[in-house]
């Protein structure tokens, strides 16, 4: 018997909620253990151009099992998987490079479905539900001034309570997200007992971090490696502190009794995804099915590309958009160089770092 994982936001959840359930498998060191993960393929702008989430008809080379989505079974990505154009997605790599089984969390024929396609996954894990976020946003009130991107995770809390299948709700790194802050989400957390993830459990993420954009489980990973102070990420500062490395879990009534928009869709069961998202839209002012709100602008890429990029330079712009940070992500980096995401490889190699993060001090 196995557990059902779920990545509750999408986009790079999927790599650290690998690293939780490396922590909370009653056997970490049994790396032949496959954990089941399904997520949306939910991600940011330079990935999926379109409005997203993608759905299976968005998706060519999926396995389907139970008949598929429609006929109340799922999806499973595979490295063959491809999504079809214009859209774009990094679940295909990830399903190549995660030691997991990565399953598709379909939005588009709403609440009740969506519930029931989580049942299904949970039935063929023969176990619980295990909900993780990275940063803790899942937790939110609908009124913290950072909150960026609420939908998702809520939708996450309301579709797994309909399934009445146990389920505990899971706070990696809280804070890592830069949506709401460490304090508030520490007094939210309150008798909670938290685990503190291993190298072991982080290192498992390794490929995919060489290469992925996420920043808040790339956060997390570097956090539990034991990486601290000030970080530069996309839109925000945040800080790693001694509470960075620890999972939080609390019981799924507590979460959704601090989430207004969770609440709100259990009680109304909104019958299709818009109406859903408009519901979450009038609670929290934040359309829910908008795309990541970029503050960071892009700066000239380097005369002749990534293969001509000056490290001494490199290093000197990236220092100047720092803000004073010790760390920089990566996507950051990127960004600030005027590259794309797909160059986060070739960076690394031109930056001579294999961590999570870079550092500038």
């Amino acid at each position: 018997m196995s557990d059902l994982y779920i990545a509750a936001g999408g986009g790079g959840d999927p790599v650290g909620t690998l690293i939780a359930a490396r922590t909370l498998t009653a056997d970490p060191a049994n790396t032949a253990d496959v954990p089941l993960i399904a997520t949306y393929a939910w991600e940011r702008p330079e990935v999926d151009p379109t409005a997203g989430p993608l759905g299976e008809r968005d998706f060519g080379g999926l396995v389907h099992e139970g008949g598929g989505i429609g006929a109340g079974g799922f999806a499973a990505f595979t490295p063959a998987t491809r999504a079809r154009p214009p859209a774009g997605s990094t679940m295909p790599a990830l399903a190549g490079d995660l030691p997991a089984r990565l399953l598709l969390l379909d939005p588009a024929r709403g609440l009740s479905a969506l519930s029931r396609q989580i049942g299904a996954m949970a039935e063929a894990a023969g176990g619980r539900i295990h909900i993780v976020d990275i940063g803790g946003d899942i937790l939110t009130h609908g009124n913290e001034p950072d909150l960026c991107s609420p939908f998702g995770d809520a939708l996450t809390l309301a579709a797994c309570h309909l399934t009445g299948i146990p389920t505990t709700v899971h706070i990696a790194g809280p804070g890592l997200d830069g949506e709401i802050g460490e304090q508030p989400l520490l007094e939210r957390l309150a008798g909670s007992h938290p685990l503190v993830p291993d190298r072991v459990a982080a290192a498992a993420a390794a490929r995919a971090l060489a290469w992925h954009p996420s920043e808040a489980s790339a956060l997390w990973a570097a956090a539990i490696h034991g990486a601290r102070g000030t970080v530069r990420a996309v839109n925000n500062v945040i800080r790693l502190t001694e509470v960075s490395p620890r999972l939080y879990p609390l019981p799924l009534p507590e979460a959704i009794g601090h989430n207004p928009v969770a609440r709100a869709l259990v009680d109304e069961q909104p019958a299709t995804l818009a109406a859903a998202a408009d519901l979450s839209h009038r609670l929290t002012g934040i359309p829910g099915l908008a795309s990541e709100r970029t503050r960071t602008p892009r700066q000239e890429p380097p005369a002749g590309g990534i293969a001509f990029l000056d490290r001494d330079v490199a290093m000197k712009t990236l220092r100047e958009t720092a803000d004073g940070a010790d760390h920089v992500t990566l996507r950051h980096a990127a960004r600030a160089l005027g590259l794309t995401w797909t160059d986060i490889p070739a960076l690394r190699a031109a930056l001579t770092t294999d961590t999570p993060l870079l550092r500038l001090t």
